[in-house]
């Protein structure tokens, strides 16, 4: 009976990380996996890595990060483990409509952008308070457009997607 128990654990486990996401999130994720998994063998390891910054422009990364990058991980990083390691990082975030519906609060014209000088004042000066270098990685991430107002509808996807919307 004990073995069976077993079994049903790791299947439960097994199903809840792809219950966390959509069917088309599980196929990007399957997708990126894939273009990781550079010599194909079902496991990401610290070479993929390697190969995988390196196709993106990045030759110079030092074993030390990528030793990091491993640690992360409970163990060998097969798909399941990728698509666990997402969905912690992912624990948490608020739907999209949540996000914008804050930042909402701060366009009462609904014009989709806010003043950069304004939303690094209320952010800090109100709540969890930012520094203002937490404000400057802000803006490096996400930069303000010319007229130095920050896209919180494109923030707001970009927190929920993990990527910019495409230009349609």
């Amino acid at each position: 009976m004990a073995p069976k128990k077993a079994k049903k654990k790791t299947t439960e486990s097994g199903s809840n990380v792809f219950s966390m996401f959509e069917q088309s999130q599980i196929q990007e994720f399957k997708e990126a996996f894939t273009i990781m998994d550079q010599n194909r063998d079902g496991f990401i390891d610290k070479g993929d890595l390697r190969d995988t910054y390196a196709a993106l422009g990045r030759l110079n990364v030092g074993n030390d990060e990528l030793d990091e990058m491993m640690k992360e991980a409970p163990g060998p990083i097969n798909f399941t483990i990728f698509l666990a390691m997402f969905g912690e990082k992912l624990k948490g975030t608020d739907p999209e409509e949540t996000i914008l519906n804050a930042f909402k609060i701060f366009d009462p014209e609904g014009k989709g952008v806010l003043r950069g000088e304004e939303i690094k004042y209320h952010l800090m000066s109100q709540a969890d308070k930012f520094t203002e270098d937490e404000v400057n990685q802000m803006f490096t991430n996400f930069p303000l457009d010319v007229a130095g107002n920050l896209d919180y509808k494109n923030l707001c996807y970009i927190i929920t997607h993990g990527e910019e919307k495409e230009q349609e």
